[in-house]
């Protein structure tokens, strides 16, 4: 008893030395860790109750239509011309330099900016949707045209007014908080799951009622909390007509565009991936594909909680010159993956018994051992490349990076367009495009991150 005594003694010491001693970066990337975990847990587990709860409200087909649209609808979130990725790298920088006027501008000046953006492309959207006609576009029977058009109104809105209040959740992951902008994040998807659970016991399915309560969840938090936070912590920061700054904005987005044409990149290799299932298959395969890609995204989910305070944390340190910092961190998340890797398999071996358990047998019979593999495959070499990838945009160092992501974006569409219709490949043609194509991140961007931190080498093209 005394041994187990002494044993637990030391265990609970070694506990408190870690959340008490250490770099004051690390210490607060750690405690963010740990709230990250508990939160996105919830999260992760919210999802995976509301997959089947939507689809036993409406129906896979009518899921589908829903995954589709408010995938290519996502896209709109990309004409913030990389605003708020540029916010984060300048105000982490201005922060480390103790300038919290700049801080101030940076802030005032993205959110006017951003704003404008959205609301103009709002206006735009609700003027084209009249002229869209969603049946031949979706593969879908004329009498769901109308229904359709409404559900996209619905989604143009809330997507247009989410991003516009999201800078808050920038804000909170540039100041090394990721913790908190995840709760954010979780409290809209609890809010979207009590209401649709209020849907499920009051009305019979529909498509508009759903659309309706998952999208003003996360808008209501997101608005509350900006409203909470700028009377609160960011009171000295809260946005101000008087502090937006032209000549800012223009700093912003000498680094934003080449995050912008980042994310273009990825709407086509990611967001597209689902208009291509509902184009070319049927809008079930949409939604059979992104129950495996959602199982296996918890390990992505999961992952990115350990890395998110990475990229503030190399901003920080690299303004700083602590590059030891640096390379530190990438080991350790190097060694954190081993068991990320390890864990995808024993999911992959299980994934059959767990789809049933999950969706359904009926719907779980429809899923491939092949689309699952693939999954797992994406996903692992996703979570490898992450790790550089936080790092080369945290110190902000774009253009190869820029450059591949143009390439990569070719690639990607030409490849599954060769695949499903020359080599009459199924549903995974998509995401074997989607790995083939991702080749900066776990080949390009190791090599970057070698040359400047390790070979240090004098080319000018690493650091540019």
């Amino acid at each position: 008893m005394i041994l187990i005594s002494k044993h637990m003694g030391a265990l609970w010491q070694y506990a408190i030395d870690f959340f008490t001693k250490g770099n004051q970066r690390s210490l607060k990337a750690k405690k963010n860790i740990i709230g990250s975990l508990l939160i996105k847990g919830m999260s992760i587990a919210i999802g995976l109750v509301l997959v089947p709860l939507t689809i036993h409200y409406i129906n896979p087909s009518q899921y589908g239509i829903w995954l589709t649209l408010s995938s290519m609808i996502a896209w709109i979130s990309f004409f913030d011309i990389g605003f708020t990725h540029g916010l984060r790298n300048k105000f982490a920088a201005a922060k480390a330099k103790g300038d919290n006027e700049a801080v101030r501008i940076y802030i005032s000046t993205t959110y006017y900016y951003v704003s404008l953006i959205f609301i103009a492309l709002w206006l735009i959207l609700l003027f084209i949707n009249q002229f869209i006609t969603w049946h031949s576009l979706l593969s879908l029977p004329p009498a769901m045209e109308k229904e359709v058009s409404q559900l996209a109104m619905l989604v143009f809105t809330y997507f247009c007014f989410q991003f516009i209040f999201r800078v808050i959740s920038t804000i909170l992951t540039a100041d090394q908080q990721p913790a908190k902008a995840s709760m954010l994040d979780m409290l809209g998807q609890l809010l979207g799951l009590v209401l649709i659970f209020l849907l499920t016991r009051f009305t019979t399915g529909s498509l508009l009622y759903m659309g309706f309560s998952v999208g003003i969840a996360p808008v209501l938090v997101l608005l509350a909390a900006n409203i909470y936070f700028f009377k609160t912590k960011f009171r000295h920061y809260t946005p101000s007509l008087r502090f937006v700054k032209k000549e800012y904005a223009k700093d912003i987005m000498q680094l934003g565009l080449k995050f912008f044409v980042l994310q273009i990149a990825a709407i086509i290799q990611f967001e597209t991936s689902l208009f291509l299932i509902a184009h070319y298959f049927k809008t079930e395969n949409v939604t059979y594909y992104s129950i495996a890609y959602r199982y296996f995204s918890v390990l992505l989910m999961g992952f990115t909680i350990l890395l998110s305070p990475l990229w503030s944390g190399v901003t920080d340190a690299y303004h700083k010159e602590e590059n030891d910092w640096i390379k530190n961190a990438v080991k350790k998340y190097l060694y954190i993956l081993v068991p990320f890797v390890v864990g995808g398999l024993i999911m992959l071996l299980f994934s059959d018994r767990i789809y049933t358990l999950w969706v359904g047998k009926e719907v779980a019979g429809h899923i491939s051992f092949k689309i699952s593999a693939f999954c797992l495959l994406f996903f692992s070499t996703t979570m490898f490349a992450s790790i550089f990838v936080s790092v080369i945009n945290g110190i902000g160092t774009l253009q190869i990076q820029f450059f591949a992501a143009i390439g990569s974006s070719i690639v990607f569409f030409c490849l599954s367009l060769l695949l499903i219709k020359y080599f009459h490949m199924g549903v995974e043609a998509v995401i074997i495009s989607s790995i083939a194509s991702n080749v900066f991140g776990y080949i390009i961007a190791p090599i970057q991150y070698y040359n400047i931190f390790y070979k240090k080498s004098t080319a000018k093209i690493w650091y540019r």
